[in-house]
């Protein structure tokens, strides 16, 4: 598990509630049912009418996912597609169907049976192009769920905040309701714009980053398996590649080839 949307959230919600305490407040003072119920209670039911009940229930699922934070190494692919291109151009295409039996990635495993079936190299990008844009088409909805939420709840907290003057302004003549209708109206303010900025648009942000470091992954396979099938030399395909990933992440790459070199060498002399 990444830790990261864990710790921001204890972070965030730690220092907002430092920040109440230093400055004098009473923590009771923040806990409100009626102001939980209109935006959370609001902002849900929004939800549920812009997405459905099925919508909603991938709320869990989405949460464990950007918890989870796992997306594929780009440089441990590149070694894979380096490596298959090595066995291809030594043994050719068809011995790459005894290490595609070991692959652990469906997208890297389903295109090399791809090649191996010796399907043509346009329809063969044409279908990993496709099984990228569903897969982004699956992801958007889940990002923009959490957009969704992350819109509604100030909208609802603002509706909080025009219950709450309502409520104070119809009971006037009676000064003890002024105090809980004005905190009503200020409280689900705090509500709404605390869930929108601390929870559902940073998890919209996060599952955005991972669908675009998922789609990068599957890129670099894509490039690999057509430049694989075109009967590119091993290192061409390793340098082509590394132009997907960042300066630093290309000096990473450098020294990790150079120590597994050594080590090869090293263990043939030996």
């Amino acid at each position: 598990m990444d830790r990261g949307l864990i710790v921001g959230l204890v972070l965030g919600a730690a220092l907002i509630l430092m920040g109440i305490w230093t400055g004098g407040g009473a923590l009771s003072a923040f806990v409100d049912l009626p102001a939980i119920l209109i935006v959370l209670g609001g902002t849900l039911a929004a939800t549920i009418v812009r997405f459905g009940v099925s919508g909603l229930s991938k709320c869990g699922r989405l949460l464990r996912i950007a918890a989870a934070g796992r997306t594929p190494d780009p440089e441990e692919t590149i070694r894979h597609v380096v490596r298959l291109a090595e066995i291809a151009r030594r043994d050719g295409l068809l011995a790459m169907e005894d290490e595609n039996e070991s692959l652990d990635d469906p997208f890297l495993r389903n295109g090399v049976q791809l090649v191996v079936d010796g399907t043509d190299p346009e329809l063969v990008k044409s279908i990993m192009e496709i099984e990228m844009a569903f897969l982004e088409e699956r992801h958007r909805s889940g990002q923009a769920m959490f957009s969704f939420m992350g819109s509604m709840s100030p909208a609802f907290g603002m509706l909080g905040t025009v219950i709450g003057l309502i409520i104070m302004l119809g009971r006037l003549n009676e000064p003890e309701a002024i105090g809980p209708g004005l905190a009503l109206a200020l409280i689900t303010t705090f509500y709404g714009s605390v869930l929108a900025n601390l929870v559902f648009l940073p998890i919209a942000g996060r599952l955005r980053r991972l669908t675009e470091e998922e789609l990068l992954h599957k890129e670099i396979i894509t490039e690999g398996i057509l430049s694989i099938q075109q009967g590119e030399n091993p290192r061409v395909i390793e340098h082509k590649l590394k132009a997907f990933l960042a300066p630093e992440q290309r000096e990473v790459q450098v020294r990790s080839s150079a120590r597994m070199a050594r080590a090869k060498t090293e263990s043939v002399v030996s």
